[in-house]
C-alpha cells in the first residue's frame, strides 16, 4: 500500500491525473439504468482550497471529468443572489453557473457520457429563503435543455450528454431525491479501521443488492484527529484491493465517491461495468473527436436513439405532498414511483 507518495494507484494528490478515460460510458448499452452501473465519483468535488483540513481534491473539474469521474458533489451557499461553491465556510472560487457550463462543455465534446451531480446547500442551520428558487433558475438558464430534473432514475440512453441532478430539497422536486437512495456516508471519522469497515460493507451491499436501487458509498471522511488526505491514504488502497478481488467480472459497485482517487482505483471501478468498457488511459475517442433507504421500481422505456437529438425541458418545480407526522416519530423516505408519477411522503 502507498504510504506518503503523492501519486499511487489508489491515491493521487498531484494536480494532473494519470488516468484518462473521457468516453467510457459510450461503450455501454443505452438500456442500462444508472442504478446498475459502477460509477467513480468525487466527494466535495470543487474543494481545492482551504488547506489540509478542508482540501479534498487536487484535480480541477475538467481534469476529473477527463479522468473518468461521473459523479460530482457540489456544495453551494446563496450569497447576494448567487450560488457560490463552498466547503464549510471556505469559498472555493467558483459558482454553480460556472460548474454547469464547464460540465456541459465536456458533455458536448463527449456526448456518449452522462454526469451525476449532487447539488447541496452547504451548512444551512435553516435553509436560506430563495435557495430552491435560485437553484431552479440556475438550472433552467444554464442547463440548455440538457439537465435531467425528474424523480425517476433514468437509463443511460435517456441521459447521454446530460447532467443528472440529485438533490435534497425540503419541498421542491428538482431531481432524483437524494435522501431516498442507499447511502453510506460516515464522514465523521474517529477510527480509520471502522471507516473502512463501513465502506466495505456498503460496497458488498451494492454488489448484491436490488439492481433498481442506486447505491452511493462515500470513501471520504474527516475528523478531529484526521483530515481528508489521511482518510484517503488509508481507505483508497483498501478499496482498490477489495475491488481487485473481483476484477475481470462484471460487478455493480454503485457510485464510489472518493477524495484524491488514483488511476488504478478508477480503472477497477470503470472496468467492473463489463460490456467492453475501456480502462482509464486506453479509452478510444469517438469519431466526433471529442443510505439503505428502500427499493426503487423498475424504470420505463428507454430512448431508442443512442445519441439523443431532442432536448429535455427543465420542468417547473413541484411541491412534495407530505402528511403530518406525530411528534417523536421520524419521517420515512418515500419509495420512488414509476416514471411520471408524483411521490408522496409515506408515514
Amino acid at each position: 500500500m502507498e504510504t506518503w507518495s503523492r501519486r499511487g494507484a489508489a491515491f493521487d494528490c498531484v494536480p494532473q491525473p494519470a488516468a484518462c478515460c473521457p468516453d467510457w460510458m459510450a461503450e455501454l448499452p443505452d438500456a442500462l439504468p444508472l442504478s446498475r452501473l459502477s460509477i467513480p465519483g468525487t466527494h466535495d468535488s470543487l474543494s481545492l482550497f482551504g488547506g489540509r483540513r478542508l482540501r479534498c481534491q487536487s484535480w480541477g473539474l475538467e481534469a476529473q471529468l477527463a479522468a473518468g469521474i461521473r459523479f460530482l458533489d457540489v456544495r453551494c451557499k446563496l450569497w447576494r443572489g448567487e450560488l457560490r461553491i463552498y466547503h464549510l465556510c471556505t469559498f472555493q472560487r467558483a459558482n454553480l453557473r460556472g460548474v454547469l457550463r464547464r460540465t456541459l462543455r465536456f458533455l458536448r465534446a463527449h456526448p456518449g457520457e452522462a454526469v451525476l451531480m449532487r447539488i447541496k446547500e452547504e451548512l444551512p442551520i435553516f435553509s436560506r429563503p430563495g435557495f430552491a428558487a435560485q437553484l431552479h433558475r440556475c438550472l433552467l438558464e444554464e442547463g440548455q435543455g440538457c439537465v435531467w430534473c425528474r424523480e425517476e432514475v433514468p437509463t443511460l440512453g435517456q441521459v447521454r450528454g446530460k447532467i443528472v441532478v440529485l438533490e435534497a430539497l425540503a419541498r421542491e422536486v428538482l431531481g432524483i431525491p437524494y435522501e431516498e437512495l442507499s447511502i453510506s456516508d460516515a464522514w465523521n471519522v474517529l477510527s480509520l479501521e471502522r471507516k473502512w469497515t463501513r465502506v466495505r460493507r456498503h460496497l458488498e451491499k451494492a454488489a448484491g443488492g436490488d439492481p433498481s436501487t442506486m447505491f452511493l458509498t462515500f470513501c471520504s471522511g474527516n475528523g478531529l484527529f484526521t483530515c481528508p488526505e489521511q482518510v484517503a491514504r488509508f481507505v483508497n488502497p483498501r478499496c482498490q484491493q477489495h475491488l481487485r478481488r473481483r476484477a475481470g467480472q462484471p460487478v455493480r459497485w454503485g457510485v464510489v465517491i472518493m477524495d484524491f482517487p488514483g488511476a488504478g482505483l478508477l480503472r477497477l471501478i470503470v472496468a467492473s461495468n463489463g460490456h467492453g468498457t475501456a480502462a482509464p488511459g486506453t479509452a478510444r475517442v469517438p469519431s466526433r473527436q471529442l443510505r439503505g433507504r428502500g427499493d426503487r421500481p423498475r424504470r420505463g422505456q428507454h430512448s431508442s436513439a443512442r445519441w439523443p437529438s431532442t432536448r429535455t425541458l427543465l420542468p417547473a418545480p413541484r411541491l412534495r405532498r407530505a402528511t403530518s407526522v406525530p411528534g417523536g416519530q421520524k419521517r420515512l423516505p418515500r419509495a420512488c414511483r414509476a416514471s411520471g408519477s408524483l411521490g408522496v411522503t409515506a408515514v
